[in-house]
């Protein structure tokens, strides 16, 4: 596949990560779990999971409607692409690092979806490290 196709595949994951966040308040019980938080941390939670599905559709959008622009060996897209590849990567750490295996190991489901996910930080990380990689 080429470095273009890649960038594009790689939008549309981030697009669908923003789509698959509506099902996290109903999968993960957020509406009773949020009555137990004060207003101000109900409220703050909210809108940064509003704003992290923003920033995941229009990352997504950059690399669906312009990986030319990302293509191009600027220091704009040298910027972005390192950014994105950081961005990727603690989210890759944060993975195994940050989430208690007791959240995931014995459970068939949870453990099914941790080495998902953390196949589909993989290959962002791949996408946009690998590009900018090819521009140094």
């Amino acid at each position: 596949m080429s470095p273009e196709l890649h960038l594009r595949l790689a939008g549309l994951v981030q697009i669908a990560l923003a789509v698959l966040h509506l099902a996290l308040p109903g999968r993960l019980q957020w509406k009773d779990e949020l009555a137990r938080l004060s207003l101000v941390n109900r409220q703050i939670f909210i809108v940064h999971t509003i704003f992290i599905c923003l920033v995941l559709v229009l990352a997504g959008a950059l690399s669906v409607c312009a990986p030319h622009a990302l293509l191009e060996p600027t220091p704009l897209s040298r910027l972005v692409l390192g950014g994105f590849a950081s961005f990727w990567s603690l989210r890759l750490v944060f993975q195994w690092l940050v989430y208690d295996t007791r959240l995931w190991r014995g459970h068939r489901f949870n453990t099914a979806l941790h080495v998902a996910l953390t196949l589909v930080w993989l290959y962002l990380v791949s996408v946009y490290a690998g590009i900018l990689f090819l521009q140094l």
